[in-house]
């Protein structure tokens, strides 16, 4: 068995719309996302969460899939006329072939080694390495599967640089994995905060997979972390927070925040040519610089003056 996806370029204004007539269609699923999602374009989009987000990517794509046997030319005629659009769709057509979809998601995650000492390794594979520290991770609906260069970045940091005992926060904890992998390379205590209750779930069944003291480890979302008073607030040794720039500048206060005097500062998600304006932001806390590079991303690390 076989679905048809038609994928349509169309701007913030009509971008509802369309989704709404292609499910009138018959429509399966309707999907919209940033067309630039991925590249310098990219346009990032915050709400508060289970709120929903009132603006659109004004460069969106509407993903929309269907029976095979649909006749796409009479489908993209009738959207056009009932969305009522200035110009022809642009659109392509992507052909699905059904698939053993467990697996063939399973089969894009091998195991992943950091350093001599440190692997990532999924659930579902065995350990290349049983004496290494290996960190099983299943990521769930969460971001962090340690293929992404920004993570291999910030793994490959802790495994040099974090001292035994100290403290970390791992900020956009997305799967756990820097959270773990910090308690496995001697952390007396970590926590990990995301926007997103799906990565809580996820970090803490990754922190049990990995048999983690729980006493030792925290996971909570952003929000609680926030409505906290200031005088509340625990400082910790290492600060770190993979995410993407723009967030990165925005949380500079409540990341300057959490991190004690002294303390050091570890921030990835940014694109080398990002990397200024972010070290510009926290320049006035922290002696910053670039500590590593893989795939036109950057590490950016300080100490706090």
């Amino acid at each position: 068995m076989s679905w048809v996806s038609i994928i349509i370029k169309i701007d913030d204004v009509h971008a509802e719309m369309l989704s709404e007539a292609l499910l009138e269609q018959g429509a399966l699923s309707v999907d919209i996302h940033d067309a630039a999602a991925g590249t310098e374009r990219e346009q990032l989009l915050f709400g508060e969460p289970g709120e929903p987000i009132d603006e659109i990517w004004q460069n969106a794509e509407v993903s929309a899939l269907f029976d095979k046997a649909i006749d796409v030319s009479a489908v993209v005629q009738s959207v056009e006329h009932l969305v009522q659009l200035p110009a022809k769709l642009n659109y392509r057509i992507e052909t699905i072939e059904e698939q053993d979809w467990v697996r063939v998601t399973q089969s894009q995650f091998s195991p992943i080694q950091i350093s001599a000492r440190l692997w990532i390794v999924p659930t579902w594979h065995q350990f290349p390495d049983p004496a290494a520290i290996n960190l099983i991770l299943d990521p769930g609906l969460a971001f962090g599967t340690g293929s992404h260069p920004t993570t291999q970045l910030c793994l490959a940091w802790l495994d040099e640089n974090l001292k035994q005992g100290e403290t970390v926060l791992d900020y956009g904890c997305g799967s756990g994995i820097l959270a773990i992998a910090a308690l496995k390379l001697g952390a007396s205590h970590v926590a990990g905060i995301d926007i997103d209750p799906h990565a809580l779930v996820a970090s803490y069944e990754n922190a049990k997979r990995n048999q983690c003291d729980q006493s030792r480890a925290v996971f909570v979302t952003a929000y609680d972390h926030l409505d906290e008073k200031p005088g509340a607030v625990v400082t910790v040794d290492v600060v770190v927070a993979n995410i993407l720039a723009n967030p990165l500048i925005m949380l500079a206060p409540v990341l300057t925040n959490a991190s004690r005097s002294g303390g050091r500062i570890v921030l990835s998600g940014v694109l080398k040519e990002q990397s200024e304006d972010v070290m510009n932001t926290y320049q006035q806390w922290f002696n910053m610089q670039i500590s590593g590079e893989q795939e036109g991303w950057v590490i950016l690390t300080g100490n706090k003056k």
